[in-house]
């Protein structure tokens, strides 16, 4: 027994012996790595433990928990009329004995998207594309609650709208700066996919200033932040958030060949929507101010055309008469690189920076002329090259070619399912009477340009001659073209 317990000794201690010895050989500390072989092929790993373990990916509860009761499904509901089946005939007979009078059906279509809560009060943002010609927009609220909402404004050249609960100390979103997103930021989306609601996805900035080409008209302002936060019908209008649960941007659009989520989605920099919806609180429109310049994205072509050394900016290729531009003292050839203390390096991003001035603001802007920098400050105008303001609170008539002019209500537009007009409310006689348009007439267009306003209207005609096409709808619905001579 003695000479058993005596073996074992002698193998313990060998063992330790040769421990030791190793360590000494290989020179183990707590700070070399321990490598373990899971078998043939395997990969090694590090097995020590680490005393500053890898950094933990974000916590977004906080960021979901500020925005989800703030974000609200908008459910719009229109009457779309349709032919009946033309072989489904009142009368009894088969219409051998005469014309078949064909049914008139009315088929209510729903739609539905988000909003985002600006105000403890009840203001609501959504996108245009949303309530566009809506009959009834309703409001539903996290905690199911429903109202009906009112078209405050809408402005289709960046895809925003403004809708009003009647509803106190509701929860609301705080607005963010779009300016300070960076790419790779982490982001949430907040919205009502497929109809369900108070739903939260988050991804990272993907990139900024994007032009999708999306929306129509030649003053449209697209200079989308691009992120990969899963986005699908019914999140139109929700809220993009960063992870301080702050408002930096309005869902709008997704890339996509299925028109289901595929990658990448849009969304309107909340810069942008704050200028938007503080114009439709205060104006009833929008205020869009102008640089009048024509201008152009610089790629190597262009550099090398015009022996530009830098591809930075955004080349001047032309100058409205009169306009801003010109008047601070820019020139064809100088390449725009700021606005502000903000770089510029797109058209998207220089429309993003001066679609947030009104019209007689001041906005400072650097250009390189040649190698040189110079500092510019310009007095921005509007599209007809002066600083006023429109308001179109007041429904006050214009007379103008024997006839009276007024604004088109927010209804009549929502009924009607058009943007702006003007309403011709009398027609004491002269051309347009003789061109056979009616009393009540809503007119749209002249010779393609929109019009929105009396002023508009006055503006285009004033000084017109030749010949003239005037667009419009009558309150019935029934659209109509007038063609005549001025």
């Amino acid at each position: 027994m003695l000479k058993e317990i005596k073996k074992y000794v002698a193998i313990v201690l060998i063992a330790g012996v040769a421990g030791f010895a190793g360590a000494k050989i290989f020179k183990l500390t707590d700070k070399n790595p321990v490598y373990v072989n899971y078998g043939n092929g395997a990969h090694p790993y590090l097995a020590n433990y680490s005393p500053n373990p890898p950094e933990m990916v974000n916590d977004f509860t906080h960021a979901a928990e500020l925005t989800v009761h703030a974000v609200v499904h908008v459910k719009t509901s229109y009457e779309q009329k349709q032919f009946g089946n033309p072989f489904q005939l009142n009368d009894p007979w088969g219409g051998l004995f005469g014309n078949p009078q064909y049914q008139m059906q009315q088929q209510p279509v729903e739609a539905s998207g988000s909003g985002v809560i600006i105000t403890d009060d009840g203001y609501i943002a959504t996108n245009n594309h949303v309530i566009e010609n809506a009959e009834k927009v309703t409001i539903v609220l996290n905690d199911k609650r429903e109202y009906t909402a009112k078209v405050i404004g809408r402005d289709p050249t960046t895809d925003l709208a403004l809708l009003k609960i009647d509803e106190k100390n509701l929860p609301f979103i705080v607005y963010g700066n779009s300016d300070d997103a960076k790419v790779g930021q982490w982001v949430l989306a907040v919205g009502n996919p497929f109809n369900l609601t108070s739903t939260v996805t988050a991804g990272i900035i993907s990139a900024k200033a994007r032009n999708i080409d999306i929306l129509k008209g030649n003053t449209k302002i697209e200079s989308f932040i691009q992120t990969d936060a899963a986005v699908n019908p019914g999140n139109s209008g929700g809220a993009l958030v960063n992870t301080n649960g702050e408002l930096i941007g309005i869902n709008s659009a997704i890339a996509s060949n299925t028109g289901s989520y595929a990658g990448y989605s849009f969304a309107i920099p909340v810069n942008i929507v704050k200028k938007v919806i503080g114009d439709l609180l205060e104006y009833g429109t929008v205020q869009r101010a102008f640089i009048g310049v024509s201008i152009r994205d610089i790629d190597s072509k262009l550099a090398e055309e015009k022996g530009i050394k830098q591809l930075k900016g955004v080349y001047v290729v032309g100058l409205t008469e009169g306009g801003s531009a010109q008047e601070a003292g820019i020139k064809d050839g100088d390449i725009i690189i700021k606005v502000g203390e903000v770089n510029v390096n797109s058209t998207s991003e220089l429309q993003e920076q001066i679609g947030r001035f009104r019209p007689g603001d001041k906005a400072s802007v650097t250009v390189l002329r040649g190698e040189s920098e110079k500092n510019l400050t310009m007095v921005l105008k509007n599209k007809n090259n002066n600083t006023e303001l429109v308001k179109v609170e007041k429904n006050s008539p214009v007379t103008f070619m024997d006839s009276e002019f007024a604004i088109v209500t927010q209804e009549e537009q929502n009924k009607l399912g058009i943007n702006g007009g003007v309403k011709i409310l009398k027609l004491h006689g002269g051309k347009l009477r003789n061109a056979g348009i009616r009393e009540g007439f809503i007119i749209t267009n002249i010779d393609k340009k929109e019009i929105h306003t009396p002023d508009d209207l006055v503006n285009t005609l004033e000084n017109k001659t030749g010949g003239v096409l005037i667009e419009g709808v009558y309150p019935n619905g029934m659209r109509a073209y007038y063609g005549f001579g001025l």
